[in-house]
């Protein structure tokens, strides 16, 4: 990763996750059970001995019945101006890659901007993502796959994609170079939570 993505503010997983799981009193096994993680796996995660995929981190969130951005920390006052520096995002680390808000969790409004730093290899899982609202992706930096529905698309440095976020999609970094790309869910119904996206279990 570039000095860009290490100037951002590191989330401590391990931590977050031991603190909104105790926070609502449920037990390591019974997380286990409600995400389909092995209780293994969830001990390695809250003892700092592995990274979880981008997949396992929307599975806890949505056994949790939290928002991904519940993992950047206790969720602020909402606000209709935010303004951020590029050493103030925050950032979450996942296997082979990094995601990085963009002020959406402070927003009052319904849109939540975020950059994918992904590197070789790095992907979503095999599990499709399916949410609310609509979804716009811009690729910045190398190269990106989106899978949506049966369609496979294909981004290179400066191709954009937009559609319907009920549209089951996933993606990966097909190349050998770093991508980033810029990602933006808007559109979503009040109260609704984006990032809870319902991983569908194959």
């Amino acid at each position: 990763m570039d000095t860009f993505q290490r100037e951002a503010m590191s989330v401590d997983v391990s931590t977050r996750l031991r603190e909104l799981r105790e926070a609502q009193g449920i037990s390591m096994r019974a997380l286990a059970a409600r995400s389909g993680l092995s209780a293994n796996a969830l001990s390695m995660i809250e003892r700092g001995k592995t990274s979880p995929s981008v997949s396992t981190l929307y599975k806890l969130a949505d056994a949790l019945g939290v928002s991904i951005t519940a993992f950047f920390g206790t969720e602020n006052e909402k606000r209709q101006v935010i303004f951020l520096k590029h050493d103030e995002r925050t950032r979450l680390s996942f296997t082979r890659g990094v995601f990085e808000a963009l002020g959406g969790e402070q927003f009052v409004g319904r849109v939540e901007p975020f950059m994918l730093t992904l590197e070789s290899g790095a992907s979503c899982g095999p599990n499709n993502i399916v949410h609310s609202g609509h979804e716009f992706v811009l690729c910045l930096r190398g190269q990106l796959d989106y899978f949506v529905e049966k369609e496979l698309f294909h981004l290179e440095a400066g191709d954009s994609l937009l559609f319907a976020s009920k549209l089951r999609h996933r993606w990966r970094n097909p190349g050998a170079n770093v991508v980033t790309a810029l990602v933006i869910i808007s559109g979503f119904a009040e109260g609704e939570q984006p990032h809870v996206m319902h991983l569908k279990k194959r």
